[in-house]
Formats: C-alpha cells, sequence, structure tokens
C-alpha cells in the first residue's frame, strides 16, 4: 500500500516511487512511504491559524473529555492494529506494551487533566507572590498554551506508544501536533491515525500526519514552536543545531539512545529472591521488542562474588527462548526490525567483543521457528562478560540495538555507581536489593546521571512495572547522552507546551487574568448565603462574613475531652506559661477549624452536597480563652465536573481575632450540585 500523510485535513500521496517498507520476519514490502512534494509549511500554518485556535477555545476538562473519548475509540479497534503489528516483528506481548501502552497514556491524561488541571484556560503555577508592604501590588505565575505547533519527531520501535504518549501531553495543553514517525515502521502509525482523523473526535486541525522525510519543515518554525524528538543521539544533536531552532529558541526536547544499567545488590547472593528477580528482568528486558527499547538493560552489573551464579543462571534462562515469528504462540522473541538494523546491531556487536567474551547468543543467525533466517531480521539473546569493567571503552559507549548485554562485576558499592556513570546520561537504572541502605546509597549515586531509579526487592516484585517500562505518570528523559529532555511526568509533561509567565499587579488584576480569587481582590455580595447558590450562580468573589463567637476554657476543655487531645499547651496553664510560642493555655487549632465550621455554614438542604477535604492549613496566630473569632468565606475557584451534576469549588477561608488579626487560613473544598435542590436518590 502507498502510505499517505494527511496535510491541512486532506490524505495526501507523496511523489515518487518512496521508501519500500518490509516485513520484518519474512521480508515482503508491505508499504511504500514517501513525503517528497508535501507542503510543511502549509502543515504549519494549518496548525497554528486552524487547528491552535479550535484546541485553545476548549477548557482543559474538555480537552481531557476528548483524550478519554478518543483512548475509548482506539480501544475498539486494537486487534486491527495488532494483526499489522506483527509485521514489525512485535510478538503479542511486544504489541501490548506498545499499544495498549499508548492508549492507556490517553487514559491517564484524560483522568489528570480532569483531576489536576481547572476548568478554565490558564493554569496557575505556584503562589501568589506579595511584593508590596500594603499587599496592594502582588505577582502571579500563570502558564498558557503556545500558539504554535508541535513536532513529533518519533523512533521506529514503538509506532503507536511513541505517537500516543506525545499526543497525550501536547493536546492537552492546547497545542495542535504534527506526527511524523520512523519510516520504517510508519504504516502501523499511519493505520492509528486514519483511525484517530475517521473518528471525528479531535477538532479539525488539531493532528496532521507526515510519513517520509520532514523536508524544509524546519526552515519555518517559530519561537511558538515545539520540537519533542525521541530517536539516536547524533540525530538529535543534528536538529538541535538547525538554523531556525538556534535562532529562533525553539523548544526542543530529545529522549535519545542510552546505556541503562541494572546493579544486583551486594546483598542479594545465591539463592536470594532479589538475584532470581534480576535475572528475570535482564532477561525480560533483552527479549522484550528484541531488546529494541532505548530503556532496555544494556549492562548488567554484580557483585564479584555473585559472578558465576548470575551468569549460570543467565544462559540457562536465555537458552529457553524461543526466537521465531511473532505470530506463533510459542515465539517468545521476533526479529529486530528489519535487516539493515540488523546488520547495524552486528556492527556494534563486533565493537563490544573487543572488550568482552561471548557467553551465549552472537553473529550466528538464530534459527527461527516458522520463518526464513534469510529473509527475517532475526537475532539469537546474546549476553557477553567483560572481566575488565574500568578499563573497557565500548561497553561504556556502544549500544547496539538489539537483544545484547553486557555483564560486569564491581567490588564496592561506589564502584558500581561509577560504572554506571560512565554511561554518561542515562534513561533508567534499576537496583535489585533487600537492604535499604544500601539501595539507598545507589539511588542516590545515580540520581544526577538518571531519568528514573527503579528499586526492587521481593516485597514489591509483584507490583512493579518494570525497569524498561516508562509511565505517563513519571517523567521519561535522562541528562547527557539520554538527551536532557523530559517527556511526560504527568502534569509536567502539559506544562512542556505553555509558557509559564510572571504577571505584576493589583489582586484585582490577578484575579482576573487567572480566574482565581485572590487575597486582597474585591468580594462580592451574594445577596444570600453563598451556600444557597447552585454551582452556576456562583461567582468568583462570592463573600460571606460571620458573626463573632468567642472561645472560653469550658470550649477547649470540651474539645479535649471529646477528642483526645490532652497536649499540655490547651490543658497545663503552667507548662503551657513555658513555651516561648503560647505563655498561656491556648484553644486547640482543630477547634477554631470546626468553630469556624459552626459560624460559615448553611445547615439546611441545598445545593452543597458535601465538604470533601481541606487545603493548605496553617495556624498564624494562638488563640486564647476569651478571644473573639469570626470568618471571611470567599469562592475562590470553580470546576464543573461535567455530565456529573455538580461541580466543585475552592473557598478561601480565613479566620480572625477581635483585633482583625489572622488566625488561620486555609481553602475549604466543597461538591456544589448545578441545580437549587439536588435530587435525591
Amino acid at each position: 500500500m502507498e502510505l499517505q500523510s494527511f496535510v491541512a485535513g486532506q490524505w495526501r500521496t507523496g511523489a515518487g516511487a518512496g521508501v519500500a517498507l518490509r516485513d520484518a520476519t519474512t521480508g515482503e514490502v508491505i508499504a511504500r512511504a514517501s513525503a517528497e512534494g508535501l507542503d510543511t509549511q502549509l502543515m504549519l500554518s494549518h496548525a497554528r491559524e486552524v487547528g491552535g485556535p479550535n484546541l485553545r477555545r476548549l477548557t482543559f476538562h474538555e480537552r481531557a473529555a476528548l483524550l478519554k473519548s478518543l483512548a475509548r475509540f482506539l480501544s475498539d479497534h486494537k486487534e486491527e492494529f495488532y494483526a499489522l503489528s506483527y509485521a514489525t516483528g512485535a510478538t503479542k506481548p511486544d504489541s501490548w506494551i506498545d499499544i495498549d501502552g499508548g492508549i492507556s497514556t490517553l487514559f491517564v491524561y484524560a483522568s489528570k487533566g480532569t483531576r489536576e488541571l481547572p476548568d478554565g484556560h490558564v493554569y496557575i503555577d505556584g503562589a501568589v507572590e506579595a511584593l508590596s508592604k500594603s499587599g496592594n501590588f502582588v505577582a502571579q505565575h500563570l502558564c498558557v498554551p503556545l500558539e504554535g505547533a508541535a513536532l513529533h519527531i518519533n523512533a521506529f520501535n514503538f509506532p503507536v506508544w511513541g505517537m500516543l504518549e506525545k499526543l497525550a501531553p501536547s493536546l492537552l495543553a492546547g497545542v495542535p501536533a504534527i506526527v511524523k514517525p520512523a519510516t520504517q515502521t510508519s504504516y502501523l502509525t499511519e493505520r492509528v491515525f486514519r483511525r484517530i482523523i475517521e473518528s471525528a473526535i479531535l477538532p479539525a486541525g488539531a493532528v496532521q500526519l507526515l510519513c517520509g522525510g520532514v523536508g524544509e519543515l524546519f526552515e519555518h518554525l517559530t519561537c511558538q514552536d515545539v520540537v519533542a524528538f525521541t530517536g539516536s543521539a547524533p540525530t538529535a544533536l543534528k536538529l538541535r543545531q538547525h538554523p531556525a531552532v538556534s535562532a529562533n529558541a525553539v523548544r526542543f526536547t530529545a529522549e535519545t539512545d542510552s546505556l541503562n544499567s541494572s546493579i544486583l545488590g551486594p546483598d542479594a547472593g545465591a539463592g536470594s529472591a532479589e538475584l532470581d528477580l534480576f535475572v528475570r528482568e535482564v532477561v525480560r528486558e533483552m527479549t522484550v521488542k528484541a531488546g529494541q527499547k532505548c530503556t532496555a538493560i544494556r549492562k548488567a552489573l554484580v557483585p564479584a562474588a555473585h559472578a558465576p551464579a548470575v551468569l549460570d543462571a543467565l544462559r540457562a534462562a536465555l537458552a529457553q527462548v524461543v526466537v521465531g515469528d511473532p505470530r506463533l504462540e510459542k515465539v517468545r522473541m521476533g526479529p529486530v526490525a528489519s535487516l539493515s538494523q540488523r546488520r547495524e546491531v552486528l556492527e556494534q556487536l563486533a565493537r563490544l567483543m573487543r572488550e568482552a567474551e561471548l557467553i551465549c547468543g552472537g553473529a550466528d543467525r538464530a534459527q527461527p521457528l516458522g520463518a526464513d533466517a534469510d529473509r527475517g531480521a532475526f537475532l539469537a539473546p546474546t549476553l557477553l562478560y567483560c572481566r575488565d569493567a574500568r578499563g573497557a571503552r565500548a561497553v561504556h559507549s556502544v549500544e547496539a540495538f538489539g537483544p545484547i548485554c553486557t555483564l560486569l562485576t564491581y567490588e564496592r558499592v561506589e564502584d558500581a555507581i561509577g560504572l554506571a556513570r560512565q554511561g554518561g546520561g542515562s534513561l533508567v537504572g534499576s537496583i535489585f536489593s533487600a537492604d535499604d541502605a544500601i539501595a539507598a546509597r545507589l539511588v542516590l549515586g545515580l540520581a544526577p546521571y538518571h531519568g528514573r531509579i527503579l528499586v526492587v526487592n521481593q516485597h514489591c516484585a509483584r507490583d512493579s512495572t518494570g525497569h524498561g517500562s516508562p509511565l505517563p505518570h513519571l517523567v521519561h528523559g535522562g541528562p547527557g547522552r539520554a538527551g536532557g529532555g523530559e517527556e511526560m511526568g504527568g502534569i509536567r509533561g502539559v506544562l512542556h507546551y505553555m509558557q509559564r509567565t510572571a504577571v505584576q499587579g493589583t489582586p484585582d488584576l490577578i484575579a482576573a487574568a487567572s480566574g482565581r480569587w485572590v487575597r486582597g481582590a474585591r468580594e462580592r455580595d451574594p445577596g444570600v448565603h453563598p451556600f444557597r447558590k447552585p454551582f452556576g450562580a456562583l461567582a468568583i468573589g462570592d463573600t460571606f462574613h460571620s458573626g463573632e463567637r468567642q472561645v472560653t476554657l469550658e470550649d477547649i476543655e470540651r474539645f479535649a475531652e471529646l477528642s483526645g487531645d490532652r497536649f499540655y499547651a490547651h490543658m497545663d496553664e503552667v507548662q503551657a506559661a513555658r513555651n516561648p510560642l503560647f505563655g498561656g493555655r491556648v484553644a486547640h487549632g482543630y477547634f477554631l477549624v470546626s468553630a469556624a465550621a459552626g459560624l460559615f455554614v448553611d445547615p439546611d438542604f441545598g445545593p452543597v452536597l458535601a465538604n470533601y477535604g481541606i487545603d493548605n492549613l496553617r495556624f498564624i496566630k494562638p488563640v486564647k480563652p476569651g478571644d473573639r473569632i469570626r470568618v471571611r468565606l470567599t469562592c475562590k475557584e470553580k470546576s464543573l465536573r461535567a455530565g456529573a451534576g455538580y461541580g466543585e469549588v475552592r473557598w478561601d477561608t480565613a479566620i480572625t481575632n477581635q483585633q482583625g488579626e489572622a488566625v488561620a487560613n486555609y481553602d475549604v473544598l466543597t461538591m456544589v450540585s448545578e441545580s437549587a435542590a439536588p435530587a435525591q436518590s
């Protein structure tokens, strides 16, 4: 089939014969791809002028809802994607990581967008900064979407996950994307992308697809555009140095090749659960996706005393791996993505074997089950053993992007840290140890050189997501050789596509720009108690001022009796007088919060459904018997839960004493019905 690109809302075929794309198992040509003659400048213009405005018109929650709908739609087409994924060399479990993993990332970002982002268009970063004693001049950091396009350049090894893990945060941020898959496996990306377009879930211009080379696209990038790249370090360097990227300070994040290490702790000797878990993980990382993972274990570091046991266990486990046609149920590892990829891996293997001896596997082609060894890109899982870990060079610099791992030994924990760090920056490192003190030393030693660190022992192994599994909740990236970038990481990934701006002005201005009331801004008289107003009628700034309540010694003692909190500062005048903070008995802080609720709560049935928490509680000044307190309650922020029949309302709450001095500040969180009288179930 002739692959097409999706340009400015139309499917278009590139000129020329294009590149022949072959089934990794059979060598059969299954598609051709070309982007020759396509107008990449038009793609950027369409993203900026059509896609961006359409996405920015929606709130974060509305964009999150689109991601959820898209994830559900793609879930219904998974079997179609699985059938085509076999051509990439992926087994069914490999495809599960790629296809289901990508769809799962959409679901996670949909959930995070709803729970962690406001139902608005502006993300508030941090607290209000006071810039004057009077409080009339303040500042707030706000994040808004960039108004360009996100260019997503993906690698060949994960044609579905690679696309979706970049799309999720970009679309949630409100930035349209141009997806550029690696040509080698772009036939699978194109198939999934076609279903995305057919779903008609995303607004016009939100996504475009470029199958083939990027042409002159980089020439037209501006300061509002973003490049997110996954691939080789040399290619990343070349793109970073493009004149347009440099001149316009185009945001560029890269996730590149990485020499990742897994370390067996010195406590994990023969017969230990941790040694068995380590061996299992190394074998899995060597064979999943035929070792074609940027997070795969390339260096297995073991204590010298444990090396014989580990080598025997790895040799035995690798001997059980069945290599062959990934469509067959018995096959555990398929081919690498192409014959050219196989040749490249073997070239790197030859360099490694100058420093390390072959334990099993090697350059000889595997005898694949149900496939032709001459036509398919098969390799045997290959284990090397480097006896001179310190003197080695290639082992710490050459990545054979296939089913190849080198075992190295160390004497001291510090030696293991040094060997792992010689990779020059890695995406992930893992530690297998039952000794938390040793594991902690390793973690802190590895952290400056790693984007993620996994620690496994027998107690968490069953729940562990594994060494090589990036998660949407966690950052995916690493320093130095790993590219120096970050992807995903929850909302951190969304903010990469947004501009953080420091806004200075009056509290009223900050409230108007951010959509969140701030202290010092004007209060609104709601006309009735704000708890009587349904969600839609509530306005930011609606404020209730309570009457006073005097705090008595009897209140303090009754609360102590009821709660069981008999801390001396509340109950013993002599000892409390010795406390430099109080100088005598004081009311319980939690009594003050409870008493404040009694002052501001409207008790009758109405729109307020529940109080579900308190945020940012701070006790500022002690309250002594005889003091009088009052409460100011202000509608600070609203977030509608679409389809739920209610919204969440954050109330800025301040308790003051008879002198007008602040006693406590906090946010009260409530669920408020969309109707004045919520229906009873």
